[in-house]
């Protein structure tokens, strides 16, 4: 059992409390996942270059030595603002030559995401204490994906906290459980994909960003994914314009939307919605099995 969030605001006005309307809706799923927590916010998309958000199990990492020693070796400037144990990297270097160096120079640096508009952090404690480590109040953006993680199917770590990503600017967060995992991997590693963990979860996002890789629209990709994604479900995609909801066919899953003319918002439970303004007079409805609900930013 986890817990999934999401907000999408309409309004630009609310961009900057996206954060701290997200806080109390992650709280509200602590029940449903204590173990860990994580958030993907999206922001105005970077007018070049790429953005990485990063993680070490250290919390005094020397992150200004990391852009320093990037350039001394590439001779390409960079930017890197740490917070503890977790930092954004901005840098003009292609995806593949960043992620190459690190392997070579720091194996002991994860990836948390890649892009242009995606910011995320994940970490191991309860969503009060992740959201506070990482000061996820003051997060600004047009969108967020969020998840609390009870974990029954893989160990507690940071890299096996949702949400998980592929490529770039996209993300997924799930609640329950695929039965056809090792099968889905087997299949897109000989496509050329490499998996970092023994989650689930993991090969539901990639399957789904590789069929967009393929040249999907994520529509066609979440169709896609209905035919070949076995299992309970409830998930929660985020990419640099649209949010995207799914349950299996079945429906085994809870997810409940508030939507007003100022925000939508996602959660497993009503709970994490009844703090949001004039959430009384929103339409607030329960998401049909098999059928997917898109919103652009």
């Amino acid at each position: 059992m986890c817990g999934i969030v999401g907000l999408l605001v309409k309004t630009p006005a609310l961009r900057a409390r996206l954060g701290e309307m997200l806080v109390p809706m992650m709280i509200g799923m602590t029940e449903r996942g204590p173990d860990s927590a994580g958030l993907a916010v999206f922001s105005a998309p970077l007018a070049s270059g790429h953005k990485y958000s990063l993680y070490t199990a250290s919390a005094s990492f020397d992150w200004e030595g990391l852009a320093q020693q990037l350039f001394a070796h590439l001779r390409v400037p960079a930017k890197c603002e740490g917070h503890g144990n977790h930092a954004v990297l901005v840098t003009e270097l292609a995806p593949e030559a960043v992620r190459q160096w690190f392997k070579e120079h720091f194996p002991v640096l994860h990836v948390l995401s890649c892009g242009r508009a995606i910011d995320l952090y994940k970490d191991i404690g309860t969503p009060g204490e992740v959201a506070q480590r990482y000061d996820f109040a003051s997060l600004q953006g047009s969108h967020a994906v969020g998840h609390t993680r009870m974990a029954t199917e893989s160990a507690v770590t940071p890299d096996r906290a949702h949400p998980f990503t592929a490529g770039e600017d996209f993300c997924l967060v799930h609640n329950g459980s695929l039965s056809n995992p090792y099968g889905l991997r087997r299949m897109l590693e000989t496509e050329g994909i490499h998996f970092e963990t023994d989650n689930d979860t993991e090969a539901a996002c990639r399957y789904l960003e590789w069929r967009m890789r393929e040249g999907d629209v994520l529509e066609t990709a979440i169709q896609k994914g209905f035919e070949e994604l076995d299992g309970f479900y409830t998930f929660l995609i985020g990419t640099e314009n649209k949010l995207a909801l799914v349950r299996d066919p079945f429906a085994c899953k809870p997810a409940i939307v508030a939507e007003t003319d100022d925000y939508v918002a996602i959660a497993s439970e009503f709970r994490s919605l009844a703090h949001l303004p004039d959430v009384k007079n929103a339409h607030i409805y329960e998401p049909n099995p098999e059928e997917m609900y898109v919103w652009t930013a």
